[in-house]
């Protein structure tokens, strides 16, 4: 049964209103609890229309006054989030006017998030890759399916440096050798390897992965506002990046787009069934390796 809408609201792109297949849902479990959903069937790959919605629902997390978490998760079979939509026009993504911070506004979502006085958490069944592990390692928190979950940053296989700063962040989460190790092979990381590297909190099997996750928001939603913001701020301080690693990351990209070798390569990948369901997608670490 669809929730009514006080329960939930589609946050959507004024110019994708009739795109009925992209979808961001923001449901209310309560005031304080929030779940945020990706539902962008097949893939739930990363369109430019969704830089709007997840710039709703970021200032959505931080002007409310009362939500203390928030989890994202995906309602997609196979697939939390991916990468970006290399079918469309990426060089209209890739110079869009810098945020308030200077940055693109993608990295700028993530250091927002990562920054906002909500926890937040992600609950990764399928595929989070690219995009979609850049957007969970922003989160606070991420707990993964051990037998669906899968992470990646597949970037390097494609030739382009990854651009939402997991080069900051992984490095931090799971040391030097391991952040090159993930990074540079570009293959898939399921989630038990997920878990023994510090990609992920820890991986749960799949039967229990989302009610370990509404047991923990839910608990952390009953405690005081205050107290969480500010413990958060403080960590905050002694771990996250600052701005110019995730920008110098950002520019890196941009500049590895352009580069002749790299579209040569992204439109080999095209031909073989990237951006589309299959095989190519199902397996991209295998993919890009070959």
């Amino acid at each position: 049964m669809k929730p009514n809408d006080e329960e939930t609201t589609a946050m959507k792109d004024q110019n994708y209103a009739a795109t009925k297949t992209t979808e961001i849902r923001l449901a209310r479990r309560s005031p304080e609890y929030w779940r945020v959903t990706f539902e962008h069937p097949p893939l739930n790959i990363f369109g430019p229309e969704m830089l709007p919605q997840v710039n709703e629902i970021i200032t959505a997390i931080e002007t409310d006054e009362q939500v203390k978490v928030v989890v994202f998760d995906s309602a997609v079979q196979g697939f939390f989030l991916i990468h970006l939509d290399f079918l469309s026009r990426l060089d209209d993504l890739a110079h869009l006017p810098p945020g308030p911070t200077g940055l693109h506004p993608w990295p700028e979502m993530l250091v927002r998030l990562s920054r906002a006085s909500v926890v937040s958490i992600a609950s990764i069944r399928g595929r989070a890759t690219g995009m979609g592990s850049e957007l969970a390692l922003a989160c606070d928190m991420r707990f993964a399916s051990r037998e669906k979950a899968i992470l990646s940053q597949f970037e390097v296989g494609a030739g382009l440096v990854p651009g939402g700063g997991p080069m900051a962040r992984l490095s931090r989460l799971m040391g030097r050798g391991r952040a090159l190790e993930v990074i540079l092979s570009a293959d898939d990381v399921p989630g038990d390897l997920a878990e023994l590297y510090g990609y992920v909190n820890r991986s749960l099997p799949d039967a229990d992965l989302d009610g370990f996750v509404d047991a923990l928001a839910s608990r952390i939603a009953s405690f005081d506002k205050q107290t969480i913001m500010d413990t958060k701020r403080l960590v905050n301080v002694a771990s996250l990046p600052p701005d110019v690693e995730i920008e110098s990351g950002w520019d890196a990209c941009v500049a590895s787009m352009a580069r002749p070798a790299t579209q040569w390569r992204i439109k080999t990948l095209i031909e073989r069934g990237f951006c589309k369901p299959g095989d190519a997608e199902n397996r991209l670490g295998d993919f890009v390796g070959r």
